[in-house]
């Protein structure tokens, strides 16, 4: 396997399934999973459907075993993704074509759904080791190692989501080969109604749970990107670590508040 995560430029998807560990909190335990991960101590790697099982060689004799897995779609949910991933000509062209659009998370995000896990609640994992942490260094070094794996087929994340490509791709052809336009067969039509500008602010009836969907952002910039440097007379360093804690405090708060709104939602 090559090294995705010590290369200087790595493919957006890698980057993205990397900023997932830092964005949930797990950078500094798992610095000693990249380092496993480098010394070649994940044995092997194998993919049984949507779960990956991988032995890892620690300290003791045996290597230990690790299972790994994410959150995967429904049937539904996928038909969802297939339909709009076919109403878009060039996701469709690309996928065909067997390379990653680059801006394929918009089509999950369209339906409610984060291909990247957006939480450790999406992440399952296990490891045979004695250390009662997860992830611990074995979970964190085939994490790692998966991002290579991403790097030379970045259609294994939609098996971790339970289609494989070929599923995925059948699935494009046949929606083509029909001749028939994709519906969109998760839009509700309701009858127009006259608006009432008084009433536009009132709304009496309870929500329905199923149709409140909390997503991630399609991307990982933030206001603090788009505003730059802090306009501040002070020496580069002490700029550049006023901004890391201004980030840091950013993502906390971001966090927060989707716990919170999932929280009154569910």
């Amino acid at each position: 396997m090559s090294d995705a995560y010590a290369q200087p430029s790595r493919e957006w998807w890698v980057e993205q399934w990397i900023e997932v560990l830092e964005r949930i909190g797990f950078t500094q335990r798992l610095a000693r999973a990249r380092n496993y991960a480098r010394q070649g101590n994940v044995l092997s790697i194998e993919f049984k459907g949507a779960k990956v099982t991988a032995k890892v060689q620690g300290t003791a004799p045996e290597p230990y075993e690790v299972t790994f897995s994410l959150d995967r779609f429904t049937d539904e949910e996928w038909s969802y993704v297939i339909e709009t991933m076919a109403e878009r000509a060039i996701f469709s062209a690309k996928l065909l074509a067997g390379e990653m659009p680059q801006n394929i998370q918009d089509v999950f995000t369209a339906n409610g759904l984060s291909l990247f896990p957006f939480d450790k609640s999406s992440i399952h994992s296990r490891c045979s080791c004695p250390d009662p942490a997860n992830p611990c260094k074995h979970i964190g070094a085939v994490y790692y190692l998966l991002g290579d794996q991403f790097g030379e087929d970045p259609f294994v994340i939609f098996q971790l989501r339970g289609r494989t490509k070929d599923e995925i791709i059948n699935a494009l052809r046949q929606i083509r080969s029909s001749g028939e336009e994709p519906t969109a067969t998760s839009a509700i039509v309701r009858p127009a109604t006259p608006l009432n500008p008084d009433q536009f602010w009132i709304y009496t009836e309870q929500l329905e749970p199923s149709l409140i969907v909390i997503t991630p952002p399609p991307s990982s910039e933030t206001v603090l990107d788009v505003l730059g440097a802090l306009p501040i007379k002070v020496e580069p360093p002490a700029n550049q670590v006023a901004m890391e804690t201004l980030k840091l405090v950013y993502q906390t708060v971001s966090m927060e508040a989707v716990k919170l709104a999932m929280a009154i939602g569910g």
